[in-house]
């Protein structure tokens, strides 16, 4: 069974096209507009062992905030359609990911239910890249993606000084976790409700 799916979004502020490859090899073709946001996404693929393209075009003249939440919805959306019914997935994964000096845990279940619990400070810090993504803009990224994709997660800071490794770590330890929690080891739906 396939494990991918596509979706678009279009608004007056957005125009975006998604695709995931649960079952990927982690190649990734990400165009936003926003730079630091490429990076981020890149992430995401590479260390979730995802097949990721994301197409955006924004309203960045105004700022980058639609662009980063109309993405982060859409590829939740089509994570979650790329799921299915979840049948054999392991379900839940955690960690403790570093970058440096900044530590970060992360733990989701793919339960259905969308809960985000973020408790990641961030150090007084410039915008990053051209045009700028501004370092709040990471948990509005993270908790829309997770809210679309109906996962339970938990995001922590453990420690951290540089804002750009702190980012970086947290969606690192979100893609780990996200592959772990995919992959297939099973045959049934792993819920005593027999549907997540």
């Amino acid at each position: 069974m396939s494990r991918t799916a596509t979706r678009t979004r279009t608004t007056q502020e957005t125009s975006i096209e998604v695709t995931v490859d649960l079952d990927g090899t982690g190649a990734t073709d990400v165009s936003t507009g926003i730079p630091f946001y490429d990076h981020m996404l890149d992430q995401l693929g590479r260390h979730g062992g995802f097949d990721l393209t994301v197409k955006a075009v924004g309203d960045l003249h105004i700022d980058t905030h639609h662009t980063v939440e109309d993405v982060a919805i859409a590829l939740g959306e089509a994570f979650r359609e790329a799921l299915g019914d979840k049948a054999g997935v392991r379900r839940f994964a955690s960690g403790r990911y570093p970058l440096d000096e900044a530590l970060v845990d992360v733990a989701l279940d793919l339960s259905g239910r969308a809960h985000v619990e973020w408790h990641v400070p961030m150090p007084e810090a410039l915008p990053l890249g051209n045009p700028p993504f501004d370092p709040q803009l990471a948990e509005h990224a993270v908790s829309s993606f997770a809210q679309a994709a109906a996962i339970t997660l938990h995001v922590e800071l453990v420690r951290g000084r540089n804002v750009h490794h702190i980012i970086e770590a947290t969606f690192k330890g979100v893609s780990r976790c996200l592959r772990d929690a995919v992959r297939v080891e099973g045959g049934g739906v792993p819920s005593t409700k027999g549907l997540l």
